[in-house]
Order: structure tokens, then C-alpha cells, then sequence
């Protein structure tokens, strides 16, 4: 492998380093010191960190925290402009012919580097290799995130459309000449921008792949992603972009415009929702009646009746449902810590081998 060194684990290379590991920070100073550590324990050790403060409130923090490290990494500063911004920035500073991305508040495994490195060098037709992640809150281990969105077939643009295939940015790995060709992250949004840099990638004919093996810990409930509805929003308004801006084939054409309905009839479901738990019954009605014009639905031919007739006990019950389904998936995350608590130190596991291109 060119360029890497995969026996010295913990310290940076005093030669041009093959990887630049871009980190974008805002209000994490209490995690950024796990995550810049989960980087310096790597065995792979062909890298520089750049952390860029995205003008953070908690800047005389996160300075604090990172004051340990800062002779192992370049710090960078700017105006808050949003995550797509603070990586630009990084991947413009970087001097690395890869550039890997790890948000603050997530945790790569000591393997990571090392094993997407290898699956680039040896492959000259990839270009992005991401893998699988385990998920953790505050309370612990959740679940591992692709058993529960199975990741289907090659990495393609069609794949990624349909979302069969899904990627995840604190795993990503990719070539920087490729994120300068497809025009980095689009800096005027801030959810899902990740995902529309990947659908211009794949445009752009840049191989990808994905790696079954966990390879980091994702935290949720942090940050811009948590909020459900508005992601939902920001990947409609990526499909809308799409739709405007790629040169799609008429098959992959058909595969957004229905992503389009797909994602107009759920934020009229979650519209429905919301106005429920408010108890403003005239506008539930009208989103579950705009939602069932997308299509046919019989559950919710069942919710229009119920707010139409009895409104406030069907509100009494979808409170109860929502507390009950709350409790289920604590109980759930509290079983799943204890099986995955050894998450950390398990690298004497087998790992699978990259699943196919």
C-alpha cells in the first residue's frame, strides 16, 4: 500500500500524509476530544486531523478540550456558515489524496482507516468506500444501523436514489481530486447535503463501495439529523435539486419523481401528527386528506375518519401509542448495551469481507 504505514498506531506521520481527516465542529465540546482520540488510535497512521470551528457558541470550550491534541492537528476557524461549509473548508486545506470526514460526536473503531485505505489502494476503480456503524445514545447501544437498512446490490446512482443503498459520513473515505470535480458540499444547505454530494459523485462516475464491517459509533439525537421532519423536508428538496440538475436517465427520472410522492405524502403524515398533538383538528384533517391524495391508504382512510368523528379520543390513544412505543425502545436499547458493551474492544472478531461493488 502506498503511502501507509499500518504498524505505528496513535501518531501522525511526518511525511505527506495519505489521508486528511476532516472534522467539522459545533457545540461538541464534550465530545470532541473522544472523537480527534478515536482518530489518533488508529493503526493506520498516514494522516492529519483538520478540526474547523463552524463559529461554535461553546468555542472557549472546545478549545479547552482540544488544547491536549492541537500538536497533533490543524485547528481552523470561521463564521458560522453550517457543516457543509466547515468541511469545504477542510477539504480545501487538506493535502491528502483522501479525505476521510468524521463528525464530533462520532467515534471510529481503531480499524477503520486501515481497512478503507487498503479497499481504495488495491481497487483503482473506487473512489468512496463507506461502511457500517453501530448506533448509541445516551443511554447506550441502539442497534447496528444497515441490519436494520439493508444495503441492496452495487453502489450506484440508481441504488442511491432508490435508497437501497445508503451512505454514512463519519465512515466515508473518498479521493479529494473527486470531491473538487463533483463541487464539494453544497453550502447552501444544511440537512442531507451529504446526501446530494453523493448522488453528483456517483454522477460523475466515481466508484463506490460499501464495507459490511462496523468500523464506527454513531451517536444520535445530537445535532441537525435529529429532527425527523425536517430531514425528511431537506431530502425532498435534494430530490428537487436532482431533478434540476443531473442528467438523468428516464428509468432513474422515475425513480425521484416517486421518491417525490413517497416524501410528500410522509410530511403530510408527519404534519398530521403534529397538528394532532396540538389538538388542532381542522388542519390534521386537511394534511391526512392531502396525504392520501399521493395514495392510496386504508390506515389512513381509518385516521381521517377517527379525527373527523372522534377527535379527541383518537388523540387520547395516539398518545398512549407514542408513550408505549417510547418505552418499548428504551427497554430495547437497555437489552442492546449489555450484548454490545465489549463494542469497543472486540477487533479479535472475524470480519466480513467488502460487500460487492
Amino acid at each position: 500500500m502506498q503511502g501507509a504505514n499500518l504498524e505505528v498506531s496513535g501518531s501522525v506521520t511526518s511525511q505527506a500524509p495519505l489521508v486528511s481527516v476532516v472534522i467539522p465542529a459545533y457545540n461538541c465540546a464534550h465530545f470532541i476530544a473522544a472523537a480527534v482520540q478515536s482518530v489518533l488510535a488508529q493503526t493506520f497512521s498516514s494522516f492529519e486531523i483538520i478540526v474547523v470551528n463552524d463559529g461554535s457558541p461553546d468555542t472557549p470550550d472546545l478549545e479547552t478540550a482540544l488544547q491536549p491534541y492541537l500538536p497533533r492537528l490543524r485547528y481552523l476557524s470561521q463564521e458560522n456558515r453550517g457543516p457543509s461549509a466547515a468541511r469545504n473548508l477542510g477539504i480545501r486545506e487538506a493535502v491528502g489524496r483522501y479525505v476521510a470526514f468524521l463528525d464530533s460526536d462520532d467515534i471510529w473503531l481503531p480499524h477503520h482507516l486501515a481497512d478503507q485505505v487498503r479497499h481504495l489502494e488495491t481497487d483503482a476503480g473506487l473512489g468512496l468506500v463507506y461502511s457500517n456503524n453501530s448506533r448509541v445514545d445516551d443511554e447506550g447501544y441502539t442497534h447496528t444501523a444497515f441490519d436494520r437498512v439493508r444495503q441492496e446490490g452495487p453502489v450506484t446512482l440508481e441504488s442511491l436514489l432508490a435508497e437501497r443503498c445508503t451512505v454514512n459520513t463519519s465512515s466515508v473515505v473518498v479521493l479529494r481530486e473527486a470531491l473538487l470535480r463533483a463541487g464539494l458540499f453544497d453550502e447552501e444547505m444544511r440537512r442531507c447535503e451529504d446526501f446530494d454530494l453523493w448522488l453528483r459523485l456517483a454522477s460523475n462516475g466515481v466508484g463506490m463501495a460499501y464495507d459490511p464491517d462496523i468500523q464506527m459509533l454513531h451517536r444520535l439525537a445530537n445535532g441537525l439529523s435529529s429532527d425527523k421532519e425536517s430531514m425528511k423536508r431537506a431530502r425532498r428538496e435534494v430530490y428537487g435539486k436532482t431533478l434540476a440538475t443531473l442528467p438523468l436517465t428516464p428509468e432513474q427520472t422515475l425513480i425521484v419523481e416517486s421518491k417525490v410522492r413517497e416524501l410528500d405524502k410522509e410530511l403530510e403524515i408527519e404534519a398530521a401528527k403534529r397538528h394532532l398533538r396540538a389538538g388542532t383538528y381542522d388542519e390534521a384533517l386537511a394534511a391526512i386528506e392531502h396525504a392520501r391524495s399521493f395514495s392510496p391508504d386504508w390506515r389512513l382512510g381509518l385516521a381521517e375518519n377517527a379525527v373527523r368523528y372522534c377527535p379527541s379520543l383518537f388523540r387520547w390513544c395516539y398518545r398512549q401509542y407514542s408513550e408505549r412505543l417510547h418505552t418499548y425502545k428504551r427497554r430495547h436499547r437497555m437489552r442492546g448495551g449489555k450484548r454490545r458493551t465489549a463494542l469497543l474492544g472486540s477487533e479479535a472478531t472475524a470480519r466480513p469481507q467488502m460487500a460487492d461493488r
